[in-house]
């Protein structure tokens, strides 16, 4: 234990937040765990802070190798952890930052053996796995170990978990959530006489529309301590690292939600479902990175997008902000941020396992390197592995489209998305990904699979005037391969299809089709599908896990 508890933040010796362990502990002295996804101080209970418990930080050499993570999620998990060690340490409570080779929970268990007198309080974790390890952990040193509930989240989890089922929709609980917050509420009205907006949010971007700039925050010594530490001890990790620019503090993570609310709220709603090559961010608010581990809470970023609407006389006037744009903000974090953290709470662990469609095909290379001839594709995967990032629509329509209409094992889409996003917890990206986008758990969360030709592509973005493939050919090698695959994945799950009101009519209209042409969709489908050469252009580190 001796060995784990050592000086490693050198850039930051002025703050001593970790030394060779000498703890003077007396009985009942209670030591309080923060995870790498609770950096928040006021989400624990002020009664139990009062009382100025040691603060124990755990760094997990095992967590951060069990998938590949990003170097830039890697770095992100490491350095605002660190920073908020050392926050922590100067609002006077003593800190212990902890570096294991194991999972956290094994810090722990060899800090309650070598000091028998100490007890601890966690909070509930997010993430199934580091749950499971500090449930086994409380089992172990029973009475010593104490959980509270997690509370960096709105709804209440046990309240809900027993609705998710399928006909249990986003629109329901939303609405319930708005009703139990008053957020954008009248009475019992909604504000502006509609629930939801999304019709409005819907448009493509205009050619001269200008994008403001999201700044970046360079790295001070003790994240390029950590951005140092990564590339020497994970130099396999997925991703680029050639510039880190994300906020690792509470402080900037607050000056950039205060600055997307002045400068890109107001065209958030009408454009947040468009695509522009070599813009990764455009008009959204790339808030999630600090929502999902911590540093910002949800109450806090929807009164602030709300306060925004409502006093719209501190705004420039060309950034005013219409209801639209606030509503689908606030959709996006109290209706779809809280609904799926429920159904990750009532479908886990089974939810790891569905494959609806028992879809095999392995996770085509161009995921890991952006080679391939789709301008969308590869616009996509090059934004993630230069930022860890791309907006809702790249993952939806672009790469979970792309991953369904090849027949790729949803189970791999989940892990790579789970690795690849800088903002990726478990408990986030599994229900978006295997609930959502894949529709691999059959319908309880989404009410169609989410697939398209290329024709949506075209719409919302610039891709296919940049892409050697021509959108308007449907079939063929010069043809878009999204054209032919949509084609061809709605005759082969034909039934799902059929059975679902909402795209019902996409078999009608297959089945119109001539016999050459649906000949020609399916040789396409099958040549291009062949040609991605799946079997053996997975990474060899992602095979292992994958399954």
């Amino acid at each position: 234990m001796l060995e784990t508890a050592r000086l490693f933040l050198s850039a930051t010796a002025n703050h001593p937040i970790s030394a060779p362990l000498n703890l003077k502990l007396n009985s009942g002295d209670r030591a309080l765990l923060i995870l790498y996804d609770q950096l928040n101080l006021e989400a624990f209970p002020k009664e139990l802070l009062a009382q100025k418990p040691l603060i124990i930080f755990v760094e997990s050499r095992k967590y951060a190798m069990v998938i590949p993570h990003h170097k830039q999620k890697l770095v992100h998990i490491l350095s605002t952890q660190r920073h908020f060690a050392i926050a922590c340490h100067q609002q006077g409570f003593p800190v212990l930052n902890l570096f294991t080779e194991g999972f956290h929970a094994d810090a722990i268990d060899s800090l309650l053996a070598e000091y028998p007198h100490l007890a601890l309080t966690y909070m509930q974790p997010s993430e199934w796995d580091t749950r499971s390890q500090f449930e086994s952990l409380a089992h172990k040193f029973n009475g010593r170990v104490q959980k509270i509930a997690n509370s960096f989240f709105i709804a209440n989890a046990e309240k809900y978990k027993p609705k998710i089922k399928k006909g249990y929709r986003l629109e329901t609980f939303y609405r319930e959530l708005r009703k139990q917050t008053g957020y954008l509420m009248e009475g019992d009205k909604p504000m502006g006489g509609s629930w939801n907006y999304d019709k409005e949010n819907r448009k493509s971007l205009p050619k001269k529309i200008v994008i403001p700039e999201i700044p970046e925050i360079a790295p001070d010594a003790i994240t390029q301590e950590v951005i140092d530490l990564v590339k020497n001890y994970l130099p396999d990790a997925f991703g680029n690292l050639d510039r880190f620019s994300y906020a690792v503090t509470r402080e900037q993570a607050l000056d950039l939600a205060k600055l997307f609310m002045q400068s890109r709220l107001a065209n958030f709603g009408a454009y947040e479902d468009a695509i522009k090559t070599g813009e990764p961010f455009l008009f959204h608010s790339v808030l999630s990175v600090y929502l999902n581990n911590g540093l910002l809470m949800p109450q806090e970023i929807c009164e602030m997008a709300i306060a925004a609407y409502e006093d719209q006389n501190n705004l420039d006037q060309n950034n005013l902000v219409p209801l639209n744009s606030v509503e689908g903000f606030i959709r996006q974090i109290l209706g779809w941020r809280e609904y799926i953290r429920v159904y990750y709470e009532a479908q886990m662990p089974t939810a790891r396992t569905q494959n609806y469609f028992g879809f095999t095909n392995n996770l085509p290379q161009l995921y890991w390197n952006a080679d391939t001839d789709l301008a969308c594709m590869r616009d996509a995967v090059t934004n993630v592995l230069n930022y860890g990032y791309s907006h809702h629509i790249q993952r939806l329509m672009v790469l979970s489209n792309f991953s369904n209409l090849t027949n790729t094992d949803p189970r791999q889409l989940n892990r790579w998305f789970w690795l690849a996003y800088i903002d990726a917890y478990e408990w986030v990206e599994l229900p978006n990904v295997l609930g959502m986008s894949t529709f691999a758990d059959g319908g309880i969360l989404a009410s169609k699979p989410y697939v398209s030709g290329g024709n949506y592509i075209n719409k919302m973005s610039d891709c296919c005037a940049k892409c050697k493939y021509d959108v308007k050919e449907k079939v063929g090698d010069q043809a878009c391969p999204f054209n032919y695959l949509y084609w061809h994945f709605v005759d082969q799950h034909r039934d799902s299809f059929a059975e679902n009101g909402r795209v019902s009519l996409m078999v009608n209209t297959y089945d119109k089709k001539t016999d050459p042409d649906k000949q020609a969709i399916r040789d396409s489908a099958v040549k291009f599908i062949a040609s991605l050469d799946s079997d053996k252009m997975v990474q060899p580190l992602y095979r292992d896990l994958a399954r």
